[in-house]
């Protein structure tokens, strides 16, 4: 009986088997740790927290094809220029409000949540806030009051009253103008950004 090719043996492919795993497995580990270096605030396309303390606003980038976002002069939110240690607190408290209001049960930010509600990725440069000298008491104020200052745009959908304190509104804003300002590589296709002075 002729002896078996070394490549159709039981013993080979389990040895493959699990040296292929086992490489994977370092593969999958070192792509994680590069891409937790890489979303972090202050690395690659994710500025520092201390970026709303910047005007914020979209460019055409010719090179590739999409608008992208720009950091432009001092424009501090609420008129006030913060530390990065002051703009990281400001920043999570948004954060945190976001998650505890569960605004992804209706709004997508970053590619996740639902559809019902606008696209919070670029929310900061939404055209829906008519220009950039208005746009910071008009959201502050719909936070505040949705009911009040509702903005359906034909949709018959309204944002309901959450209770968001004054605190938890500045927070949300200097989240949603962090966010604005990081350059998703063109996500959400298509969004068009609000009247810019200058641009």
């Amino acid at each position: 009986m002729a002896e078996q090719p070394w490549w159709s043996r039981e013993d080979f492919w389990r040895k493959t088997a699990v040296f292929v795993t086992a490489f994977m497995a370092i593969v999958l580990m070192v792509l994680t740790f590069h891409s937790m270096a890489s979303i972090q605030a202050g690395a690659g396309n994710v500025p520092a927290y201390s970026v709303i303390n910047k005007r914020v606003f979209y460019r055409l980038d010719n090179e590739r094809g999409r608008y992208a976002p720009v950091i432009g002069e001092d424009a501090p939110i609420f008129g006030e220029m913060l530390t990065e240690e002051e703009a990281y607190e400001l920043v999570n408290l948004g954060k945190l409000t976001v998650q505890a209001k569960n605004c992804i049960n209706c709004h997508t930010m970053l590619g996740n949540g639902a559809y019902y509600a606008p696209d919070l990725t670029r929310a900061w440069l939404d055209p829906g806030w008519g220009n950039e000298e208005f746009r910071e008491n008009l959201m502050f104020n719909f936070l505040l009051d949705p009911t009040s200052y509702a903005r359906t745009y034909g949709s018959g959908r309204r944002m309901p009253n959450l209770g968001i304190t004054e605190s938890e509104a500045r927070g949300v804003m200097a989240y949603l103008k962090w966010m604005s300002a990081i350059d998703t590589n063109g996500f959400p296709y298509g969004f068009q950004t609000l009247q810019q002075g200058g641009e």
